[in-house]
């Protein structure tokens, strides 16, 4: 006697009993059934990439081509980086590079003036400026005034100057105005940083900062202090014989091997802020 053979479940109906399906799903499945292609042979991948028509082709214009003779003419101009601090005796703008990536010590045997015009276009070039100094007042209001409300000139007593923390990014110009007999520094030149030590007049401890400066910048001085200037720098004394009749807004910046007589023109708001150029104050 046969039996009737049990009905299939739905959806295997039509498939032959017993055979194992291709493809059993897992827990972990996605549903996704996996594509498996033959690799490309070399053939078919070169002629893929050499095909017309494969990836935007870029306009026909000719190529900017110059002869070995022409090259020459090409240039670009290239001046100084740093603070504008006038124009020489031939009329070229004379810039001073306060921002380095190595110690510089400036020494300006001058005026309040001149130092508060170099502080001022230091912190225009975006230099933090820090005034270490014996009368605030005389530099309050140039502190207030300078950044337009940003605070980027900051004055500070006598021996407190902080750590400044000097970077690429933010240099910082560090101006002494200590008298004749400045002390020793809680903070010296380093990378980005540049001290500028200014003197009213050339004394017995002068030699002392002229000597150890990488630049000096000097306004009119009497001759007995161009002897001292002479001897400590060695400078030749058809530079120096000009220094006693100099105007007051010339100063003679130099090293020991150079020299430039510079004429410092204020703007406007320099000469609204801080007077006509002076060397005494």
């Amino acid at each position: 006697m046969s039996h009737p053979a049990p009905p299939m479940p739905p959806g295997q109906q039509g498939r032959t009993p017993g055979r194992t399906p291709a493809h059993v799903a897992s827990p972990t499945d996605t549903g996704m059934i996996p594509i498996i292609r033959q690799p490309e042979t070399t053939q078919q991948q070169q002629r893929r990439i050499f095909s017309p028509g494969f990836g935007l082709r870029g306009p026909r214009r000719g190529r900017h081509v110059v002869t070995a003779d022409e090259l020459a003419a090409i240039s670009m101009p290239i001046g100084d980086d740093g603070v504008l601090i006038g124009n020489d005796a031939e009329g070229q703008p004379a810039v001073l590079g306060l921002s380095r990536p190595t110690p510089f010590d400036v020494v300006l045997v001058g005026g309040l003036w001149l130092a508060q015009v170099l502080a001022l276009r230091a912190a225009a070039t975006g230099a933090r400026v820090g005034v270490e100094t014996g009368r605030p007042q005389a530099w309050q209001q140039l502190a207030q005034a300078a950044g337009g409300g940003q605070q980027c000139v900051t004055v500070y007593p006598v021996g407190r100057v902080p750590a400044q923390g000097p970077s690429v990014s933010s240099p910082v110009v560090l101006i002494r105005d200590c008298g004749i007999r400045p002390p020793r520094g809680r903070v010296t030149s380093v990378p980005w940083q540049a001290v500028v030590t200014v003197l009213p007049f050339v004394s017995e401890h002068a030699p002392r900062w002229l000597s150890q400066a990488h630049l000096v910048g000097i306004q009119r001085i009497s001759p007995q202090e161009t002897e001292i200037v002479r001897d400590t720098l060695g400078i030749p004394g058809e530079q120096l014989q000009h220094l006693p009749t100099l105007h007051d807004a010339v100063a003679m910046w130099c090293t020991r091997k150079h020299q430039k007589f510079v004429m410092t023109e204020p703007t406007d708001a320099e000469t609204g802020l801080l007077g006509v150029a002076r060397r005494m104050d």
